[in-house]
Parts: structure tokens; C-alpha cells; sequence
């Protein structure tokens, strides 16, 4: 179960791994809600833990008992409420450039100043509709070297408004599993970019080093790597991925199929 980052989607996420993964795996993609296909917010406030809880319901919908969570960034922390809330599905996690919390990073201290009024701003202003999270891709996604690339990602950034963005980034930023991440009892892999400007490495090894017995797999680049260098992030998104399914026998049984099917998650869902 693959989840994306904050203000992305599941294609911009995945789609340069999918193929790879999905020689290996059965895979579900999903937008997350507010973002893309996914939920439509409707003037509501992003949580990460109704992300959880509707990928809880479509595992449900797809007749899915048990799953890896994958997640990236954001994606991570969803990742991370899911084994909480929902302990019975998920059967592994791979957690991708992502930290127990962001409290007291350069990112929290930014946000804690400036987002909520700025959240508040974009929901009653009614000329910020048309606003997306395009405008946000240099904060949250750093340098993309290719120019078309950048020009895709950044059209894959415009299909999540930026109320819905700037709502995300602050739930993100108040996430914390620093009481609770050392009762993780699954198989989990932590993939750590090492270069990595907007979840800093730090704070990626202190969450693998409270999760018991998690594996820790570096490569080299920063937090874009999944658009900068895919062919070295999907060698070692699989790697990190069969180290958690191969402790889980029954995983073997789902292999060699592929879902990516943003419309069927998004209308199951609501």
C-alpha cells in the first residue's frame, strides 16, 4: 500500500517505481484525501489520521486483509498511524524519508508561525480557490534537475488546492509517534536518503533506532530522489520492501499484479 507526501500524488509519488514494484508485488496506489483524486476536503481540516482511516476502508473495498505499508514523507507518518489504528492490516512497514515528528525543525518553526493564519486566509478568501500546491513545489520537493521533470511535477502539484496543501503541511508538522513508535511489532524497513534538506537523515536514523529490530537502508540523494534518480530509488525501495515481506509468508500470495487506480479508491472511499 503505497502513500504519498504531503501536497503530492500518488503518481508524482510512485509512478517512476510502480512498474518495478509491481513485477514483485500486488500494489495499491491511492490519492490521499485532499490531495489529487483523492477525498475532496470540502472546507474541512486535514488529518493524517483520516488518511489512515480511509486506507483502512479501501483495504476493506479491495478485499485486502493484511498489507505493507509503504509510505514516503507525509506518506510515513500515515504509515505509522495505520500499524496504530489499525493494528489487524497491516502486516509490515517500509517508511521512506520520514521521522517520528518535525517538532523543532526549521520546517516546524516556519509553520508554527505562519501556517495557521495563512490556512485560515485561504479557506475564507474567496479569490485563493483557484490556488493549488504548485506554488509550494520549491519548499516541499527542493531541486528537480530535469527540466521536464519539473514541468510534469509541478502539474501533478496543481491537482491538490492550496487550502488543502497548506492544511496538510500543518497536520503534518503537529504529527509526533515519538510515545508510541517503540510498540511497532511488524517487520520495518527505514529507508534513509542521505542527503536528504527537508526531513533531515538525523532524525530518519532516531526513528529507525526506536522501532525494534528495523532496517535501515541509505542511498545516496535528497528528498526527491523518487524524481531525480528513480532507478536507484526503486533497486532499493524493493530490497527494503523484501526484507519486510519475505518475514511475511503469506505476502508471497499477492505477487505479480498491479492496482493504480486513483478513480476506484477515490469513489470507494466516499
Amino acid at each position: 500500500m503505497l502513500l504519498h507526501g504531503v501536497t503530492m500524488t500518488a503518481e508524482l509519488s510512485w509512478s517512476r517505481v510502480l512498474e518495478r514494484l509491481g513485477r514483485s508485488f500486488r500494489v495499491v496506489a491511492p490519492d490521499l484525501r485532499g490531495h489529487g483524486d483523492g477525498i475532496p476536503l470540502d472546507g474541512t481540516r486535514f488529518r493524517i489520521e483520516d488518511s489512515a482511516d480511509d486506507i483502512a476502508v479501501l483495504a476493506k473495498v479491495l478485499g485486502i486483509e493484511r498489507f505493507t505499508a509503504v509510505g514516503y514523507s507525509m506518506g510515513g507518518m500515515v504509515a505509522q498511524l495505520l500499524w496504530r489504528r489499525h493494528p489487524q492490516l497491516v502486516s509490515g512497514l517500509v517508511l521512506c524519508a520520514t521521522a517520528r515528528n518535525v517538532q523543532g525543525s526549521w520546517l516546524e518553526k516556519l509553520t508554527s508561525i505562519y501556517l495557521p493564519a495563512m490556512t485560515t486566509a485561504l479557506y475564507l478568501n474567496p479569490f485563493t480557490k483557484g490556488a493549488t500546491a504548485e506554488c509550494l513545489d520549491g519548499s516541499l520537493l527542493g531541486q528537480i534537475h530535469d527540466g521536464s521533470t519539473r514541468a510534469w511535477a509541478r502539474a501533478q502539484l496543481s491537482r491538490t488546492s492550496l487550502p488543502a496543501a497548506m492544511s496538510a503541511v500543518e497536520s503534518a508538522v503537529e504529527f509526533t509517534s515519538h510515545e508510541w513508535i517503540a510498540e511497532v511489532d511488524v517487520p520495518t524497513a527505514v529507508l534513509i536518503p542521505t542527503a536528504d534538506q527537508l526531513v533531515p537523515p538525523s532524525r530518519q536514523h532516531r526513528l529507525a533506532r526506536a522501532i525494534p529490530h528495523a532496517k535501515v537502508f541509505e542511498l545516496p540523494g535528497d528528498h526527491t530522489i523518487f524524481l531525480n534518480d528513480p532507478a536507484c530509488f526503486g533497486e532499493v525501495l524493493v530490497a527494503a520492501t523484501r526484507s519486510v515481506t519475505s518475514q511475511n509468508s503469506h505476502c508471497s500470495a499477492q505477487r505479480n499484479n498491479l492496482i493504480f487506480e486513483p478513480d476506484r479508491s477515490r469513489s470507494a472511499l466516499r
